[in-house]
């Protein structure tokens, strides 16, 4: 049983010279560590750090044994590490070191686990069944939100009655007619359709794709979306797919037919395309267009579930509203994960490279040829040279929250959320788009930002992501599930409706990572068997922004 007397502080790497405050801790409190007191000499928030010797200005800050910072003026023991007194700094990665030896886990009791998927005829298995209606231009939005507004309500996929906001709207309409009192909102609506109310019960659901892309953009972001889009034509979690066309826009029909056999040689899922400018009228458009999508999702509903090995899951791992405590309970359980279905031989994708700056040279370390290596540096220096053409860079990436949770150096931040990628070798590294043919871990460029990120890695392939969260953040994918999972036991409680899983048991010294590892990975099979929804499922959350390749940290 782990030791459950409370923590208050707590040294991350051996060579740190920073200390984690577990919780609040007042000035002159004592606190041991590793068996050495330490007494901050002023308040310390959880969270926050302070330092466990006299720091010189220009003295490196050091946090999961790597450089994450500089002193800009003198620290004294004790004192708290802030945005006044430290700055961003990272250590230069260089390519060279003999790769380490790596002892996978012992997976022995995950062998033989299936999870009940959809088998694709390309040999890939989905964690979901959707049909998507993806439009080749922004222009294409409307006509596109008038599919969504015909098709959902009828086929069983619009929101539980009375789950609505409308519905609320009508509550207040009718008591402001009668002169009562204005009722508040019911805390406890309903949620997405069941599959017991569809039409098509082996069909979750139909996903539209509205983006602000496709025309009016450089070439590259033009070339990046054809491939973006093809990702999801051609994932393992989609049927097929309805494709919405103006005609004169620059991302062209033909690029997403060469896109999509880049990821799929021998595609052959049905697809339907239509061009507004060929067609008659919009209506002839639209009805044409819903005839096909409704054949089409008749047709994906002949697909059921059948078992499948862990080895065909491909998993994405996100943070997003990160804290001080995300790189030492959420992140590193999730690590563990990717390092079970690394030796599982399941694919794990890690993005968000403007949260990897500092943390390259122990990626680099792990590459399996020096020639990933040299890529993965290469696309990190053409991100960071960008984002410094325009007066910014990746030390800008942190947000208003995370330094007011701790985080005060994106390389500070980096560090813990590198930690989401366990220890595992990297088996191949991807620019934005990226498409995932290996198992193991494979790096693919993205921003840190949530939401261009779990589209990014959707994208590329993954049929399951996993998200850790310190501050809370709805965040999810049109057809991949996204399992939310807390830094902390507080965020769970406050924001039970969009947190799945909870780490924080890990802070207050009442469970061990490896003890929440497994029992992450058992939510894990139990979503991409359908037989959890996750809260992002549940509230219809369907994030989807494509990445402009300018400047997004």
């Amino acid at each position: 049983m782990p030791d459950t007397a409370p923590i208050k502080a707590l040294r991350v790497h051996p060579q740190d010279n920073v200390i984690v405050a577990l919780r609040d801790l007042a000035p002159g409190e004592t606190v041991t560590v590793n068996g050495t007191e330490y007494t901050p000499s002023e308040a310390i928030p959880a969270k926050h750090k302070f330092t466990d010797a006299d720091l010189p200005a220009g003295g490196t800050v050091t946090m999961y044994g790597l450089t994450v910072g500089r002193a800009e003026s003198p620290i004294s023991q004790g004192s708290r590490i802030t945005t006044a007194n430290v700055t961003h700094a990272v250590h230069p990665a260089t390519i060279g070191n003999a790769p380490p030896v790596w002892s996978p886990p012992d997976v022995s009791r995950w062998t033989n686990t299936t999870f009940d998927g959809f088998h694709r005829a390309n040999g890939t298995v989905g964690t979901a069944n959707h049909w998507i209606v993806v439009p080749l231009v922004f222009c294409e939005n409307r006509n596109l939100m008038q599919m969504k507004e015909a098709l959902l309500g009828p086929l069983g996929f619009a929101s539980a009655p009375g789950s609505s906001y409308a519905e609320y709207v009508h509550q207040l309409t009718r008591a402001h007619a009668s002169g009562a009192d204005l009722p508040e909102i019911d805390p406890h609506p309903g949620e997405a359709g069941s599959a017991a109310h569809r039409l098509f019960p082996n069909v979750s659901g139909v996903k539209f794709l509205a983006h602000n892309m496709g025309c009016g953009g450089t070439n590259r972001d033009c070339d990046s979306l054809a491939g973006l889009l093809a990702g999801y034509i051609a994932h393992p979690n989609v049927a097929g797919a309805t494709i919405l066309s103006l005609g004169c826009q620059k991302t062209q029909i033909d690029q997403l037919h060469e896109e999509i056999r880049k990821r799929d040689p021998a595609f052959s899922k049905p697809i339907h395309f239509f061009e507004q400018q060929k067609s008659q009228s919009e209506r002839q458009m639209i009805g044409r267009a819903l005839k096909a999508t409704f054949q089409g999702i008749a047709q994906a509903n002949q697909i059921e579930r059948r078992p499948a090995p862990l080895s065909k899951l491909v998993l994405g791992v996100e943070c997003g509203g990160s804290d001080g405590f995300s790189g030492i309970s959420a992140n590193p359980v999730i690590g563990l994960i990717s390092d079970r279905l690394a030796a599982l031989q399941s694919s794990v994708i890690l993005s968000e490279f403007p949260e990897l700056c500092g943390a390259e040279q122990n990626l680099v370390d792990r590459c399996e040829t020096p020639e990933l290596g040299r890529r993965f540096l290469d696309i990190m220096a053409a991100y960071q040279s960008a984002a410094q053409r325009v007066g910014s860079g990746f030390d800008q990436n942190p947000s208003y929250g995370n330094i007011a949770d701790g985080l005060i150096t994106d390389a500070m931040k980096s560090a813990g959320a590198a930690r989401k990628g366990g220890s595992s070798p990297v088996r191949d590294v991807h620019d934005y788009p990226g498409w995932v043919t290996r198992s193991g871990l494979n790096l693919v460029c993205s921003p840190g930002n949530d939401v261009e990120s779990t589209t990014a890695m959707a994208g590329a392939g993954a049929t399951l992501m996993v998200f850790s969260t310190g501050l809370g953040t709805p965040t999810g994918n049109p057809v991949t599930p996204v399992v939310k999972i807390s830094s902390n036991s507080t965020i769970a409680t406050k924001l039970s409706d969009i947190i799945d899983f909870d780490t924080g048991p890990v802070i207050a010294g009442s469970a061990t990572l490896e003890d929440l590892a497994d029992s992450l990975l058992q939510m894990l099979i139990d979503t991409a068997s359908g037989r959890y929804l996750t809260c992002a499922q549940r509230l219809g959350q369907d994030d989807f922004i494509p990445w402009k390749r300018g400047v997004s940290l």
